[in-house]
This record gives C-alpha cells, structure tokens and sequence, in this order.
C-alpha cells in the first residue's frame, strides 16, 4: 500500500513542502509444514497433529494468512525424497506462498541438500520468511546463518545416531544377544531390562525342533516339511498368523541361530555365539543341511508331445508330463513318460497318471469325435507332400509329379500324426483341434 509522507525542503522562495512515497511490506502467505519422520528414532517429536495445532494458534494470535497445510510422514535425512515438501519448494518458486510456518527447523530438514534449497529461495527473494515456534529467519545474513547451524545440528544428532545404533547393536551382538525380530521358534523377552533376549517358544520351537530332525534323520524335502505344516498340523507364525511359505521353510533351514551362533548383519562374515538355548545340535544342523543339498531338483527345460494341452477333468488343472527311468535286469535302462494332473488348482486332486504310449492309443480311439481345424490340418499335409517330392527329386532322382491317389481323408492324417510324427508334429496336430480333451481317472473323453 502507498501513502505519502510530508518533508520539507528550504529553497531560495522559501520553505517547500514534498511528498515521498513509501512502500509498506506485502504481507506474507505462508504455507503451514508439518512432518513426522516414519523411523523409530523420531518417536518423541510432536505429532503432526499436535504441531498444526500449536502453529494454527500461533497464527491466529499474530494474524498470519495461512494458504495450505502441508502434511508429511518421512525421514528428512535423505535429500530430494520427500514429496510434499519438494511440492513445497515447486510452490515457493511458482510464488503461491512467500513464507514457511513450521514447529522446529528440523522438521524442514536434516540434510545439507534440502537445507542449501530454502537458502537459495531466500536469496532469490522467493522465501521471505521461515517462523517457528520460538524463531522466524528472513532474508539477513545472521538469520540465515543461524538457520544452516540449526539444520547442521540436526544432521549432525542424526548422523551420531546412527553411528550410536550400531555400536549398540555390535555390543549387543558381542554379549550374545540377538539385535532383530526373533526367528520363528523363539520369542522376544519383553522386559526392558531383559532388551536382546530371546525364549523358545513352548508352542513353536518344539515343532521347529522336530522339523529339522525330519530332514536331517528321515530324509523329508522342503516340500513335505510345508505339506506337514500346513495341512497336518495347522502350523503358523507368530508374527503373521499365517502359515509358512515354501521358500520361509528353506530359509529356516539353513539359519544357524537354530544350534546356537549367528551372523550380524548378514554375509558380514562377524559370527557371535548366542545366549539363548539352541534348539538342535550343530550336527543335525549339518545333516539337515546336507540333506537339502541332496534332494535339490535340478531344473531341465524339457518338453512334452502333449503337456498343457490337456485338462484335468477333476479339477480343471492343466495336464503335465514327467519322465522316468528304470533300471532293467538285463542291464539296460527303460524309458517311460507319464501324463497327470499338475494339481494347480487342487493339491489333493486323484486324477491318476497315464503313459505316453496309452494316452496315444485313446487319442486314437476318439479322433472321430474331435473338431479339427481343416485348414491347418490341410497346410501341415500340403507342406509334407513338398518336402516327399523335394526328398524324392534330390535323394531318389524322381522327376514324376505326384499327385494324391484319392482325397485326403483328414481323420486317417491325424491318427498318423499321433502314432508316427514326431514331438513337436503332435503338439501342432493337438493344437489344430477345437475340443476340449480331459483326462479323469485316466481316461481321455471329449468335452461336450
């Protein structure tokens, strides 16, 4: 706002009276930041709650014209990661606000980054004014100075901190207590004098007990051990009240703590001996883990004439293969394939399991109630007959044209297919048919 100010100015005719316009202060529009670090070192600071609360009267009692209220649960000891208040800073340059109302500085920030940000605002006289709760920084340079030794400080409490947790955590880890979340089988001691303990769990250590010695002395795989938790004894965890995955199974299985030592932190190659009572001995740990070791599939991508192409007519799972070998008295080794349910979608299903050469002969049997598709059929026959003539002109060196003796009879083709093609013709003669074909109780019908 203008107004003019009186003053006078003695000339040579006499005293002459002047204007001089003078500019009052545009006010402020402050933007109100509130934020609350989401890590547990920050549980003593006021809520975001409490801190509107207190800086809203503040306001009120000094008239401050508040444009948004700005809410943020996040660690501010990274820079460039908080959202809302890399929002703030977008607002400050597009000129929605000019001022900043928070509780403390270091609720603005904690990293030099963030810090060197609001600086350079004020420089560029897009920041006017920081308030707090005791202080206000503007644009002066003993201001601004205080302001980066209050925002250092927090760096500096907070770099200290976490150089204070982990030495904690070594110390711990030194005097034989467990530094996290205890492992399944084990429990937390809740006394605060008794902070790094940990009991057996009475109703799932001895479970876990017994489940290495299933592996280790009677030969169980991992995926018995999960068939046996979940389905026979209704085991869950703790923490999630879940049952345990299949990889949570494996990875129990090869955690020392189980026999008394543990590593800190993890791939460190720093090993301490626990204070808490082991559950197994170093030996069944051993074996167990060797027994793992042992019973691993190895994975080999192999494909089946008809895998997949098939449905269960139990539960509607897919069909897969597996192979097997068995040594014969002569001293050779026979070759079978077996066809069966893969229980996708019912682990508990009795579909039953087919040889390959059985599963053929049904297909055989129904062909002529399968809707084939005759144009695909009919381009798989075409380019057989070229690669005949091509075989017969270069190998043979038969010049006479063929031509098929009558019209071809597409049924009698697919039963060929199916007992003389090869893997990958009878996956494509499959994949020609519209039906649906099931297999129940190794049976093959077609779906009507």
């Amino acid at each position: 706002m203008w107004y003019m100010e009186n003053t006078t100015i003695q000339g040579e005719f006499g005293a002459i009276k002047r204007q001089t316009p003078e500019v009052q202060p545009a006010k402020i529009k402050y933007c109100l930041y509130a934020r609350k670090s989401s890590e547990s070192d920050e549980k003593q600071a006021l809520s975001i709650d409490s801190q509107i609360k207190e800086m809203l009267q503040i306001a009120d009692r000094e008239n401050l014209e508040i444009i948004d209220i700005r809410r943020e649960s996040h660690s501010a000891k990274d820079s460039g990661q908080r959202p809302v208040f890399n929002e703030l800073l977008k607002d400050l340059r597009s000129g929605r606000y000019t001022g900043i109302l928070t509780w403390a500085p270091d609720r603005l920030s904690r990293n030099a980054g963030d810090l060197g940000s609001l600086v350079d605002l004020m420089d560029q006289k897009l920041l006017l004014e920081i308030k707090t709760y005791g202080q206000h920084f503007t644009n002066s340079p003993n201001e601004k100075f205080l302001l980066m030794i209050l925002c250092s400080q927090a760096k500096l409490e907070n770099d200290n901190k976490s150089i204070n947790v982990k030495r904690g955590l070594r110390m711990r880890c030194e005097m034989g207590l467990w530094p996290a979340p205890a492992p399944t089988g084990y429990l937390n001691e809740k006394r605060i004098d008794r902070k790094g303990y940990v009991m057996v769990d009475p109703e799932r250590g001895p479970v876990m007990k017994q489940m290495f010695e299933k592996v280790a002395y009677e030969g169980w795989s991992g995926r018995k051990i999960y068939h046996w938790l979940k389905f026979d004894i209704n085991f869950r965890s703790a923490t999630s009240n879940k049952p345990l995955t299949l990889s949570n199974i494996y990875r129990l299985l090869q955690t020392p703590f189980f026999y008394g030592v543990f590593e800190y932190p993890a791939d460190s190659g720093q090993w301490y001996t626990g204070k808490h009572q082991a559950l197994i001995t170093r030996e069944t740990f051993e074996k167990a883990r060797e027994q793992l070791k042992r019973s691993e599939i190895k994975h080999e991508n192999k494909e089946f004439a008809f895998s997949r192409l098939i449905t269960c007519g139990l539960c509607g799972s897919s069909i897969c293969a597996d192979e097997k070998f068995k040594k014969l008295a002569s001293g050779g080794t026979a070759h079978y394939i077996y066809y069966g349910c893969n229980r996708s979608k019912d682990l508990q299903c009795k579909c039953g399991y087919i040889r390959e050469e059985e599963l053929i002969k049904q297909l055989v049997d129904i062909i002529d109630q399968l809707d084939l598709k005759e144009s695909e059929v009919l381009k798989k026959y075409e380019g057989e007959m070229i690669r005949l003539k091509k075989f017969q002109q270069t190998i043979l060196g038969v010049t006479k044209k063929m031509e098929p003796e009558s019209e071809l009879d597409l049924k009698l083709y697919a039963k060929y297919i199916l007992e003389n093609g090869g893997l990958h013709e009878k996956r494509e003669f499959l994949g020609s048919i519209n039906s649906e074909i099931l297999l129940t109780h190794k049976i093959l019908t077609v779906k009507r």
